[in-house]
This record gives C-alpha cells, sequence and structure tokens, in this order.
C-alpha cells in the first residue's frame, strides 16, 4: 500500500511539473487563472456570476424606465411538469413580458431582479444591435463594407475579402477553433486570457472564401468588437451606455468585462445584467429597432434579424436558424421565433406575432434537439404560451 502511494505522489508530482513547464513553454498563462476558478472550485467550466474574477467596465444606465406590471402579473403558474423540467436545469430566473407589461416573474434561489448574471454569448446579439446603431449613427456605411477598412490587418490578401457581414452571420471562413471543452482552444483563452487583440489577431488561415458556409466561432464577434471600437472611438461598454441602457431606460447598470485592467471588452460573451434589463433588447426589437417612437437601430436591419439570410450549413442544407447574431425557430405552434442565447441557458425570446418577450437565465442548458436548437428553449417557449 504504501509503494502504491508513493507510485500516486510521483505521478501527480510529475504531472503537475509537465503542466507548468507546459504552460511556461508555450506561454499560455491564462490556464492558471481557468483551472483556479474551475476544477479548483469543482467546475469544468465558467459560472455565471463570476465577473469579479474580471476587469470590467460599466455600461452606465439613466433614468431607469420600470417595467409596468400586467393586470394578471402572476396570475397564472408554471405547468407542474414544466416547472419541475425547469428547476433541474437549475433554471434562476424567468420572465414573460406581453404588450409591454411583466406577466410573470419568478426566481430561484439566489437569483433576483437585481442580481447581476453574465450573458456569455447573448453579448453577440448586443455587439450585432450595437452593429445596427453604428449603421444608424452613419459611422458604418453597410454590412458589405470591408472589415479592412476598420482593421488594417484585413487589408491584404484574403482577409481583404471579408465583410462585416461575413463576421455578423458567421460565414468569414477564418479558422478560429470553437471548441468548449478544449482548454488550447479559442474560446478557453479568449475568456481568461489577457490580450484578445493579439490572440484573435493570431488566427491568420482561412478555410474557405468569405460568404459561403455558415460556422458558428466567437473570434467572429470579437472582431466586430475591435470594428465598432474603431469605428465609434468608444469602448464597446461606453457605447452601449449611450446606445442602450440611456434610452432604454435600463433599471441598473450593466459591467462588460475586459481581456485585462483598461482593455479590451469581451465582445464575443461577458455582458453582466439582469433578467428585466436584458428583456429590453427584446422588446427593442420587436419593435423594430425602435424604443418609444426612436429609431435606434435601423428597421430594415432589425427586419433582416428575423429571416434565414441565405447562407448555407457544413452540409450544405439551408441555415434556417440565424441571422445576424440573432437564433430562429422558423416555426413552432404557429409561431415564428427569434432568440438570442448563452451557453449556460441565458435566453431573451421573442415571439413577434404575440408582442411577446421571454427571458430565462440560469446556470444549464440541455443539448440541441433539432436543428441547432437546445432542447430546453421549448420549455420556456411553452411555459410563456400557457400564459398567453
Amino acid at each position: 500500500m504504501k509503494k502504491f502511494f508513493k507510485r500516486t505522489g510521483y505521478f501527480l508530482l510529475f504531472v503537475i511539473v509537465a503542466a507548468n513547464l507546459f504552460i511556461v513553454f508555450t506561454g499560455r498563462f491564462y490556464l492558471y487563472k481557468g483551472v483556479w476558478n474551475t476544477y479548483l472550485k469543482g467546475r469544468s467550466g465558467p459560472a455565471v456570476d463570476e465577473y469579479g474574477i474580471f476587469a470590467n467596465h460599466t455600461i452606465k444606465n439613466g433614468t431607469p424606465q420600470p417595467w409596468p406590471l400586467s393586470s394578471h402579473y402572476n396570475g397564472n403558474e408554471i405547468p407542474d411538469d414544466l416547472l419541475a423540467k425547469m428547476t433541474e436545469i437549475k433554471t434562476g430566473a424567468f420572465i414573460v413580458i406581453r404588450h409591454d407589461s411583466i406577466l410573470h416573474e419568478q426566481y430561484w434561489g439566489e437569483f433576483s431582479d437585481k442580481s447581476y448574471t453574465n450573458s456569455f454569448s447573448m453579448a453577440k446579439t448586443v455587439v450585432s444591435v450595437l452593429l445596427g446603431c453604428a449603421m444608424q449613427d452613419g459611422l458604418i456605411t453597410s454590412l458589405d463594407q470591408p472589415v479592412g477598412d476598420f482593421l488594417p490587418e484585413y487589408k491584404q490578401g484574403d482577409f481583404a475579402k471579408i465583410t462585416l457581414r461575413n463576421l455578423l452571420d458567421m460565414n468569414s471562413g477564418i479558422a478560429f477553433d470553437e471548441d468548449y471543452v478544449n482548454p488550447l482552444a479559442y474560446p478557453a483563452e479568449a475568456y481568461y486570457g489577457s490580450d484578445l487583440r493579439e490572440l484573435t489577431m493570431g488566427y491568420t488561415t482561412i478555410n474557405g472564401p468569405p460568404g459561403t458556409t455558415f460556422k458558428y466561432l466567437s473570434g467572429n464577434t470579437q472582431l466586430l468588437g475591435f470594428v465598432l471600437m474603431k469605428a465609434t472611438g468608444k469602448s464597446l461598454a461606453d457605447y452601449a451606455s449611450e446606445k442602450l441602457w440611456i434610452p432604454m431606460g435600463c433599471e441598473q447598470p450593466a459591467f462588460w468585462s475586459l481581456d485585462s485592467e483598461g482593455g479590451s471588452e469581451k465582445a464575443f460573451c461577458c455582458i453582466n445584467s439582469n433578467a428585466r434589463d436584458f428583456a429590453r433588447i427584446g422588446r427593442l426589437y420587436l419593435d423594430s429597432g425602435r424604443w418609444n417612437g426612436r429609431q435606434i437601430v435601423p428597421e430594415a436591419y432589425a427586419l433582416e434579424s428575423r429571416q434565414p439570410t441565405g447562407m448555407k450549413n457544413d452540409d450544405g442544407t439551408p441555415c434556417t436558424t440565424y441571422a445576424h447574431a440573432w437564433w430562429l425557430i422558423p416555426e413552432y405552434q404557429g409561431h415564428h421565433i427569434v432568440y438570442a442565447r448563452g451557453i449556460l441557458g441565458q435566453y431573451v425570446i421573442t415571439i413577434p406575432d404575440l408582442d411577446m418577450i421571454v427571458v430565462r437565465l440560469g446556470e444549464k442548458r440541455l443539448p440541441n434537439a433539432t436543428d441547432d436548437i437546445p432542447a430546453d428553449v421549448y420549455y420556456y417557449i411553452d411555459a410563456a404560451l400557457g400564459m398567453k
């Protein structure tokens, strides 16, 4: 038995030394932060409430415009079967808004109407909205403008052919590696690393002609973030404050996590806010880019986000589930669904024909069912439809 423990000790020591040597010689120092904040805390991935481990820019709000409560506020309960499923996958917040009033609102555990939750990839949708704002402001002429107009690294060779539309609709052809298990892939280093620009610009291979194949890659949105910073001359957080959080009357400031102190926002993820304020993005697009009559995003741009773009998937079939950083369910129970989503089950779901917004925040989501749609999305839609 002593020999066993001795050998095990030597083996563990070897692994630790080898791992540290790998990190030092490859320069992947972000792995220290990643391991410390995941495996050493009993998790295999990020948490929804860990924005405090990063530097952040504040998305300032202005005068709050609280959501009115419907006359039927919380008059309906979530059916028991759906409630059990939602609870099992650690739902934290669930809100249904119809005709600009909160119809149902429910929280679990430590979640509340004021608690901060990471948006994860819902930030990609916010970046898309900000791109529309920059078009409305005349800072960007069109989606077909070359990325090289803003980023000099993209002025040469095949990269010169990539447009803002290619980044927005995830068909740039850039060979980012979107692997959520491999700690050496782009998402992990972008999330825990300290230099997003160096990392992102380091991907210098193109797998195919831009505009041909849909491939969901976080690096595309990070590039759009750099484009927006160049076009506006502002940080993403400051521009989001000016164009969204203040005019939309958000009830709380939000926090956009950075790669380092004074660095760049993680455009592909990491806006930390609450369910009520996330819902405002849905309302903006239900009103075709307007807020209280003011056009914040061009109407045509907002409407384009509801419809498939004509892209193809890897297998050559039409991509019907993604447009301008919004996810689509073309038909469900007679409704066309447009929604934003994050990796741990963060959703802002809009049902345009019902003038309805559904927000779900939580700590877990189910695998995709069909057509790249997570199975649990249907739980929240079904629960909301039962309250209409």
